[in-house]
């Protein structure tokens, strides 16, 4: 019954849905591109069997590519499927796999559009990273005989306890997975309380990226062009971060350093520029130009150049986490070998966070006047901002290896599946 009330919603709101993609598109033109994706309508049917793997969106596309390439070397006869629920996620899966995968939108989760889903790639498997949890997508695997796995499954305590207050929903849905590679034993611990059978402790897989080198060293090109200056990186930041970041700034008073501001959303690109504008800051945005010498703010309004982003900054401040957002992940700015400073707010990646931290490759802040006094404090310790750059580096290395642990659990899960 919980299932039907569910589905009815889903039904119902349907016109809702369709206005908000309409309400994105004013900023972002690509939500009304394969529509009829998002309903189930897809075109040329598949010639070759497909591994089916669903990233939610960018972060998700980019972390699961050390697993896809290692599912394309164990399964090199298979095809693979990547979905995404974002234009940015699938502008992501292009650039990073190519025309080496096939792309297509995950339709909403109602019964009929994940029924056609799944008539049309009929896949041999599939893997859903992260936190992907769709009852009826779910269902609809087990009618079709699709066995499912969830990779690099993270649960935080307020996640757990939403999911706690939907039981009678969502159970069925998390007791569907044939196995789940958690990433913490507290995330285990999580899922399998909501009715997981088979949680096994794996790592993240985002250690297992390596950064582009072009990207690098694209980096160290922009780096090159400054000089002495120094470069704070405002990575990822969210609505209403962008405010404190710039206070952080002014309590930084060094002229010379230059901050570089990246919003996580593409959409808020033009919001912050009009931010940056009603400030009076001199900036210039990344897709118009490069740094010059006036330039106190440099406005990352680009895709894909994150690791470049890193590998110019002396150090990096990781948004999402000055306000109770739960900040964003670490890990790339280790592998790139950048310090970094977090905000009192980083539920979302609470190991990966307290792990940098007593590796002494991160710190944390608890505002943003602590935070613009710890720049200044770390700007004018050259020794310890090079130990924390060592730490980094060794904290990313010494996580490695939760691709080849993924795998293993999925064959051992699809042996058990096919008995």
């Amino acid at each position: 019954m919980t299932s039907f009330f569910y589905s009815l919603v889903f039904y119902l709101a349907t016109p809702l849905i369709l206005l908000r993609l309409l309400w994105r598109a004013r900023k972002q033109p690509a939500y009304l591109l394969h529509l009829g994706e998002r309903f189930g309508f897809y075109g040329t049917k598949p010639k070759q069997p497909l591994i089916w793997v669903h990233a939610v969106s960018v972060g998700e596309t980019r972390a699961a590519q050390p697993l896809i390439e290692a599912l394309q070397a164990r399964w090199p006869d298979h095809g693979i499927l990547l979905t995404c629920m974002t234009p940015t996620g699938r502008a992501a899966g292009q650039e990073v796999y190519g025309d080496s995968v096939t792309q297509a939108y995950l339709p909403y989760d109602m019964p009929v559009t994940v029924d056609r889903f799944f008539r049309h790639f009929f896949p041999q498997f599939g893997v859903l990273m992260e936190t992907e949890v769709w009852p009826n997508l779910l269902a609809a695997a087990q009618r079709h005989a699709v066995p499912v796995m969830l990779a690099n499954a993270r649960l935080s305590a307020r996640s757990a306890r939403g999911y706690g207050r939907i039981k009678s929903l969502v159970r069925p849905a998390f007791a569907a997975f044939k196995a789940v590679a958690a990433q913490t034993p507290q995330d285990a611990q999580r899922l399998s309380a909501l009715g997981v059978s088979t949680a096994e402790v794996c790592g993240n897989l985002k250690f297992d990226v390596t950064p582009a080198e072009d990207k690098l060293a694209l980096g160290r090109h922009w780096r090159a062009l400054l000089g002495n200056r120094q470069v704070w990186l405002a990575a990822s930041t969210r609505e209403g971060e962008e405010q404190l970041i710039l206070a952080a700034w002014r309590v930084l008073a060094m002229p010379e350093a230059i901050l570089v501001l990246v919003p996580r959303h593409p959409q808020r690109f033009a919001e912050v520029a009009a931010l940056l504008t009603a400030e009076d800051i001199s900036f210039v945005r990344r897709s118009l130009g490069l740094l010059n010498a006036a330039t106190q703010v440099w406005l990352g309004d680009s895709m894909g150049e994150m690791a470049a982003y890193y590998a110019m900054a002396d150090l990096a401040f990781i948004g999402g986490s000055l306000l109770p957002l739960g900040g964003q992940n670490l890990i790339e700015a280790a592998a790139c070998g950048c310090p970094v400073l977090v905000g009192p707010h980083t539920f979302n990646f609470t190991q990966a966070t307290e792990d940098a931290i007593a590796a002494g490759a991160a710190q944390r802040v608890l505002d943003a006047d602590a935070l613009g006094r710890q720049l200044r404090f770390l700007f004018s310790s050259p020794d310890q901002l090079a130990g924390m750059r060592k730490s980094a580096v060794n904290f990313a290395a010494a996580h490695r290896g939760a691709t080849a642990k993924t795998v293993a659990l999925i064959e051992r899960a699809l042996g058990r599946a096919a008995r």
